[in-house]
């Protein structure tokens, strides 16, 4: 489980102070994969970010009782001056996983070729996220994060292959997607919330929360 409690989160823009969240309180269930709509700007990021533990909030606490990934595009711990093999194998360790299997998982899923023994440096953004999207499903988390659905590439048969393995994680596992699109929320959630006015309005269904986010645009 994650639950913000009475938690606010704004940043100093030079001219104005921009709030992400005022004095918001939920709760993110096992069970219950849930999408947060969003315009871009508005913090879908910093939220994220949040949950994770890699942002603090100004006020209010954030409590963890759950696996949690890192979220989708992070790249910490991830060397550019090392391959992906080596990667993989390094982040496995960090968390008591078996480096050959993290290393087989992420060399089928990513699909690079003779690039996986390459530095990650010499990779283009396509192929980082390919990687980097491996690694998180190749990890063993209760609750995954993901910033905008699926990597942005255009490589149909990653796709295809990656978002049967998110699919199948949905069996055991909590997914939370942060998005701009309704539509990349309905393959994988049955709830949702949206983001207004640094307050995040819970609902339970997909529907309800596109009716609200579509009325405010």
């Amino acid at each position: 489980m994650i639950e913000f409690r009475n938690v606010s989160k704004s940043f100093w823009t030079g001219t104005q102070r921009k709030v992400i969240l005022d004095q918001a309180s939920f709760k993110i269930e096992l069970g219950r994969s849930m999408g947060i709509l969003a315009p871009n700007g508005t913090g879908k990021t910093t939220i994220i970010n949040m949950m994770a533990g890699l942002e603090q909030p100004d006020e209010g606490n954030i409590f963890r009782s759950s696996r949690i990934s890192f979220p989708l595009g992070f790249m910490g711990g991830v060397s550019g001056s090392h391959s992906a093999g080596e990667n993989a194998r390094y982040i496995a360790r960090i968390y008591g996983l078996d480096p050959d299997y993290v290393e087989a998982f992420c060399r089928y899923l990513a699909g690079l070729n003779e690039y996986f023994e390459m530095p990650i440096s010499t990779y283009s953004s396509g192929m980082r996220s390919r990687f980097t999207f491996s690694l998180l499903l190749a990890l063993d988390f209760d609750i995954y994060l993901i910033d905008e659905g699926m990597p942005g590439t255009t490589d149909v048969e990653f796709n295809r292959k990656a978002g049967n393995v998110l699919r199948d994680r949905l069996k055991r596992s909590t997914v939370v997607i942060v998005s701009h699109s309704p539509g990349v929320l309905e393959q994988y959630c049955s709830s949702a919330a949206v983001l207004r006015n640094g307050r995040l309005h819970m609902f339970d269904t997909l529907e309800e929360a596109k009716q609200m986010y579509n009325y405010d645009a």
